[in-house]
């Protein structure tokens, strides 16, 4: 009797060994060199893992790259008081490091084992969100960012995953990646999903409207070209299963691209401008065909219509950041008001 073929489920089942598959250092190293320069900084010290716990937003001492303060004080007393009622950090060590890939790169842009700080573009000029130039660049972003605090525990990697025995769990240590800086067009980053080793959906990543994604030459390109580089540089290669997603950034060209990214084939991956529901069915019914490319096709369409800044409540100043660092309330509120006036008599 023929073997019974099963349907497949809206998710492959989830494993921990599964999900660190997709940190950093467990892909980069086979894929390199179709990605982005990268340095990995492992192990981090203890200190370093409670900081990016702890509350509230301080710059570690000696990471900026500016002229050091006097000590000197005519309110020496205060300052004592301040030292003892909040916690200093610094990192010399990790300081060095960071200068030393920022020397290499000329700028960097960090993420952890898994995600990058992209919520807290805003802290860092607009004109090059996410470019570290020093290592004050590099903890502000992670202190300010939502997206990497899931890096920080075994139980927010690893939710969703089959229970296993509490004595199995693998290890995992935490890691800070350094990224060579450059400036993107997003509009040539896709996102692109794998299913049982076939490669159903080609997601645009910007969610803004792009006029030449919506001429169909460029839509065969685009198709053609992401096909013909996971055929040459990925299918097969991807050790664990044939169950994942992959982000892509295509050259000026759309000839040719580079890996961002890897993401597991699981809820925690934002489909974009799909729904799982839609991939499993282009999985059970056509999964010969070419892959579905899916752009923003108008102004009006809805994902463009809801394309507002992301957590734009947490939006504050950068000089109000600066002002607020080792200060209480008080002081900061007299310190920001004495820059208003200095504006205005300025202006």
């Amino acid at each position: 009797m023929p073997t019974a073929i099963s349907t497949p489920t809206l998710f492959p089942a989830l494993t921990p060994e599964y999900i660190l598959s997709f940190q950093f250092s467990s892909w980069f190293p086979k894929f390199s060199h179709r990605s982005i320069q990268s340095t990995t900084i492992r192990p981090l010290s203890k200190e370093f893992c409670e900081y990016l716990n702890s509350d509230g937003v301080v710059v570690p001492e000696g990471s900026e790259d500016l002229p050091a303060e006097s000590t000197l004080s005519d309110e020496d007393d205060d300052d004592d008081e301040d030292a003892e009622e909040g916690q200093h950090y610094n990192f010399p060590d990790l300081d060095v490091r960071i200068r030393q890939v920022i020397s290499e790169y000329g700028s960097v842009f960090p993420k952890l084992n898994f995600s990058s700080p992209k919520d807290a573009s805003w802290i860092l000029p607009a004109s090059s969100p996410l470019k570290c130039t020093c290592p004050a660049d590099v903890y502000l972003l992670l202190k300010s960012s939502d997206f990497v605090t899931h890096d920080l525990s075994k139980d927010s990697i690893f939710e969703g995953c089959e229970p296993l025995p509490s004595n199995s769990s693998p290890p995992y240590e935490l890691e800070l990646v350094l990224r060579k800086w450059y400036s993107v067009d997003r509009s040539r980053e896709f996102r692109c999903f794998v299913r049982q080793d076939v490669l159903l959906g080609i997601s645009q990543r910007d969610f803004n409207y792009y006029d030449f994604l919506n001429e169909p030459a460029t839509r065969g390109q685009i198709v053609t070209a992401v096909t013909q580089f996971w055929q040459t540089n990925i299918k097969g290669k991807w050790e664990s299963r044939g169950d994942y997603t992959f982000d892509i950034l295509l050259t000026r060209d759309l000839s040719r691209g580079h890996i961002v990214d890897f993401n597991p084939y699981a809820p925690r991956t934002d489909p974009l401008l799909f729904t799982y529901e839609e991939l499993l069915t282009l999985l059970t019914n056509d999964r010969s065909s070419t892959p579905l490319l899916k752009v923003i096709d108008s102004r009006s369409h809805p994902a463009a219509t809801r394309n507002t800044p992301a957590n734009q409540h947490n939006m504050v100043p950068f000089e109000a950041l600066a002002l607020s660092s080792g200060r209480d309330i008080e002081q900061f509120s007299d310190l920001w008001q004495e820059e208003i006036q200095k504006s205005v008599v300025d202006e």
